[in-house]
This record gives structure tokens, sequence and C-alpha cells, in this order.
């Protein structure tokens, strides 16, 4: 078996637990959405396709195991350990950790390589996939009504389309973008 089959195997295992934080939601509308874009991005802009493939499915394992308060340390640590349990090359376990611990928005400054901002830019793009989500986050974690729920979903949204860097991130998403903004404005 592959690494990346394992890696899948391994995350969709955990996601699949009664102790997920997150349910098996995050499985298939995050995580895969999250690869997938990480693949076209690396296909595209000559990126290490494998890494940022193995970073996608890992890059918040952390938040399903323990929670999100610094799910890009926690997993980077869950990423290292598994990788060396499938005899992953030391210096590709590095690579996929520093994907990992530079995904968040708040650690953008330290990204280095093409792998990193690949991923951090996949993860951000899930957002225009996800928009249930949003909406879901917006009604039972932040008490919003519909109105309140529906501008804060749009000003997640115009944010997260702001923080988008690659021309390709922003040709694959505008129309998604587009369609929000339409449905959302008053």
């Amino acid at each position: 078996m592959n690494i990346v089959k394992k890696v899948k195997d391994y995350v969709e295992a955990e996601c699949l637990k009664s102790t997920s934080k997150y349910g098996f939601e995050i499985f298939e509308f995050h995580f895969a959405v999250v690869v997938k874009y990480a693949q076209i991005l690396a296909d595209e802009l000559g990126a290490d396709r494998e890494v940022v493939t193995l970073a996608g499915w890992l890059h918040d394992i952390g938040s399903v195991l323990y929670g999100l308060k610094d799910h890009h340390l926690t997993g980077a640590k869950i990423a290292e350990e598994k990788l060396r349990e499938f005899n992953y090359p030391k210096n590709k376990i590095r690579l996929v950790k520093n994907c990992i611990l530079h995904h968040r928005g708040s650690t953008a400054s330290a990204r280095r390589t093409l792998e990193e901002k690949i991923v951090a830019e996949a993860d951000t793009m899930t957002a225009f996939d996800s928009i249930g989500g949003l909406f879901k986050a917006a009604y039972i974690f932040e008490n919003l009504h519909q109105a309140e729920a529906e501008k804060s979903v749009l000003k997640k949204l115009e944010n997260k389309y702001k923080k988008l860097h690659f021309a390709k991130s922003k040709e694959i998403i505008k129309p998604k973008y587009e369609a929000a903004k339409l449905l959302l404005k008053k």
C-alpha cells in the first residue's frame, strides 16, 4: 500500500471515531477538498505533489484528536510519528511537517516553500466549497440569527478571497465567490 493511501486511511479512521472533535464530516467536506485543491495547485505550479497531498490529509489531524487550540503543533507531531511509522524518508517528513506547522493564517510569515504556501492556500479555498459549514458554525457555535449569519458568512468569504495569493486559486474560486456574493448581499 502506498504512503498516500496509508495516510488517507489513517485520517479517515480517526474521523470515524466517536472521539473525533468534528465527527466524520470534516473528512469529506474539509480534508478531501484541501487535498483536491493542493494537488491542482501542485500540478499547476510545479510543487511536490506527494508532500502537499500528505500534508493536506494531515494538516488538521491535531484538531480532530485534540481540538483547535495549537492544532498546527499537535498535528505536526502526529504527522511525524505516523510518517516515521510508515517509514517515510526523514527529509520528506520535515517538508510535510512544515506545511502543517505553517498552514494557519497566523503563521503566514513563516511560509518558505511552495508546498507550505500551497497547503495554506488549499485550506483557505475550502471555505468556498463548504458554505454550509460556515452557516452551521454561525448558527450553532456563534448563535447568530439568519440575517447576522448571512452577513458573517459573506464577510468570512470576502476575507478568505483576499487571502488567496495564486492566480490559479482565484481563477478556480472566483465563480463560487461571485455566486456567494450574489446570494448573500442584500
